[in-house]
């Protein structure tokens, strides 16, 4: 697949936007939808809490395909999940007239609008990152007590539920099940917990059958004016998740991700000193990157992002 031009900023005639790391969300009055929330994947790539300089092409098609992909798969079933998603079809979304399409192809949502519950919803399958640090100091993650003796880039017996608080800017901070569930209920937390660690199965297990471990991810839940509870943001993506080439899980050792390690080790290694802006990344790192989050995608959905929908 052929690089496209990276798309880093819009500036969409819909209202101000609300930027996040990567996302450009607009809400707008929709001419067939009504109102809605525009999320714009752009190819910019964060680490270690900065927005860098050098953009990934191609990753927001990569996240835009593979959330559709999930939302889709998600929705069918035993166990359909009610999501937000309403097309990605750019010419289907009843954008006002002037609008240039060309840059939003293959990277745009049209969403319900949701009020976002203010925790990251995550599940652990898997001990790697953080979790492995506090598994090697006490024998827990995030504050649940695992067995002793699991490895490494190990399997836990299985998937715990781990919330963190959603934070404007800086890092996300674990808390307890007790602390989610003074803030915003019982029964909602139990519903986001049981809901959470479900949508993960049901993940794994696709994951599985076409080559990717998925180690760990987080989920984001949403309701809608009238209480319904969606699904919302990007789905079981390289930047939402940890994805592991499945024949190199349960060997010992926490094995490279389908995500943007190549970025964070070369910042490592650059002498950055993470407190001023970050440096630009060089180009073997940018198509090195690229490459990963493509796999994924053509593993996961079956093919490449493109430019239709």
């Amino acid at each position: 697949m052929t690089a496209s031009a990276p798309v880093v900023h819009t500036d969409l005639p819909l209202g101000p936007p609300l930027r996040g790391k990567v996302r450009d969300c607009y809400r707008f009055e929709s001419q067939l939808f009504g109102d809605v929330m525009l999320i714009v994947s752009t190819d910019r790539i964060s680490a270690f809490d900065w927005i860098l300089p050098t953009p990934i092409p191609d990753k927001g098609k990569v996240l835009t395909a593979i959330s559709r992909f999930w939302f889709d798969l998600l929705s069918r079933g035993a166990r359909p999940v009610a999501h937000h998603l309403l097309t990605t079809d750019v010419d289907a979304m009843g954008l006002p007239a002037g609008i240039d399409l060309t840059p939003l192809r293959g990277r745009t949502m049209l969403v319900r609008r949701a009020e976002v519950i203010p925790f990251e919803c995550v599940v652990r399958g898997w001990l790697a990152g953080s979790g492995l640090s506090e598994y090697r100091r006490s024998g827990t993650v995030c504050g649940v007590p695992l067995p002793a003796g699991i490895a490494a880039g190990g399997r836990l017996p299985e998937p715990i539920f781990t919330p963190a608080t959603k934070a404007e800017s800086g890092h996300d901070e674990n808390v307890s099940f007790d602390v989610m569930a003074a803030r915003i209920g019982a029964d909602l937390a139990a519903t986001l917990r049981d809901k959470s660690v479900d949508v993960y199965d049901r993940g794994t297990e696709h994951a599985a059958g076409h080559g990717i471990v998925v180690a760990d991810t987080k989920f984001e839940w949403g309701r809608t004016a009238s209480g319904e509870l969606l699904l919302v943001d990007e789905v079981l993506t390289p930047d939402s998740s940890r994805f592991w080439p499945a024949a190199a899980a349960g060997t010992g050792s926490v094995p490279d991700s389908f995500d943007k390690q190549f970025v964070r080790d070369w910042l490592e290694a650059s002498g950055w000193d993470k407190s001023s802006p970050p440096p630009p990344l060089p180009a073997d790192v940018v198509d090195r990157t690229r490459d990963k989050y493509l796999e994924a995608c053509r593993l996961i959905t079956g093919c490449l992002p493109n430019d239709t929908p």
